[in-house]
């Protein structure tokens, strides 16, 4: 991420932030809605991605294509499209990011969107016709967005459904996997968490996810969600992976290294 793509997130959340309560659950999804839109026009992006275009000129054509979206949506829209990015890419990626902290914050409390967001991947992940039918190519967004509500609808709370059928419309070029930890990751900062997914041979117990996640949290400095993944494949040990850091103790990659400095 560029250091304008950086300012440029940041003078949105500001914005966010201080629209309030304003920027509602219809906002976040309006939000991703015009990530699409945008997206799927090259002169539309271009424009509004272009740094050298007047910003009355950026606000009119929002405010002229996004007419009938909340204030709150289309301020958060202008907010946007107003600032410099590193790319074009960048830009709806910012685009797709705020929606989803709108749509995170919109949540009652306890609440755990991330949680959601990871059951499903699992789902997903174990299902390989599922997974395709989610995230092929072949099929139009519409019907992908049915599919996700139609699988989730009374089993997850209505940001769930809303972040995820809004996301497998606009994948471009990503796989539901890296969509689903993506929006985990946003969820998670939005509530100033991290989330920390961890591989054990066997199920967890309360007390020991109770000593993880308050050791993880002093070693990273902030509160942690964690999502547990079974895999008798490690055979003991845990795999922790908190954003880009790993910290593999399992026996399996203990095993392997052995192995190389035996072969060694």
């Amino acid at each position: 991420m560029g250091s304008m793509t950086r300012e440029a997130l940041a003078s949105a959340r500001g914005v966010f932030a201080d629209l309030g309560d304003s920027a509602d659950l219809a906002t976040g999804e309006q939000l991703l809605n015009a990530g699409r839109v945008i997206g799927g026009s090259s002169k539309l992006v271009a424009f509004l991605a272009d740094s050298s275009a007047e910003a009355t000129a950026k606000k009119g054509l929002i405010d002229q294509v996004f007419g009938e979206f909340t204030v709150a949506a289309r301020a958060l829209l202008v907010s946007l499209v107003s600032t410099r990015w590193s790319s074009h890419t960048d830009l709806l990626a910012g685009i797709e990011e705020l929606g989803i902290r709108v749509i995170a914050a919109s949540a009652p409390a306890g609440l755990s969107i991330e949680g959601e967001l990871f059951a499903f991947g699992e789902i997903v992940s174990s299902d390989a016709n599922l997974e395709l039918a989610v995230g092929t190519k072949l099929s139009d967004g519409p019907a992908k967005s049915a599919l996700v509500e139609n699988l989730l609808g009374g089993k997850a709370s209505e940001q769930t459904v809303s972040i995820v059928s809004q996301l497998v419309q606009q994948p471009r070029g990503r796989r539901i996997g890296e969509l689903l930890r993506n929006a985990a990751r946003i969820v998670a900062d939005q509530a100033d968490e991290l989330v920390a997914t961890v591989t054990s041979a066997k199920p967890l117990g309360d007390e020991q996810l109770h000593r993880l996640e308050r050791g993880l949290s002093r070693q990273f400095g902030r509160n942690l969600t964690i999502n547990v993944v079974v895999s008798p494949s490690i055979l003991g040990g845990l795999r922790v992976q908190v954003g880009d850091d790993v910290i593999d103790g399992t026996v399996s990659t203990k095993l392997s290294e052995l192995r190389l400095q035996l072969a060694g």
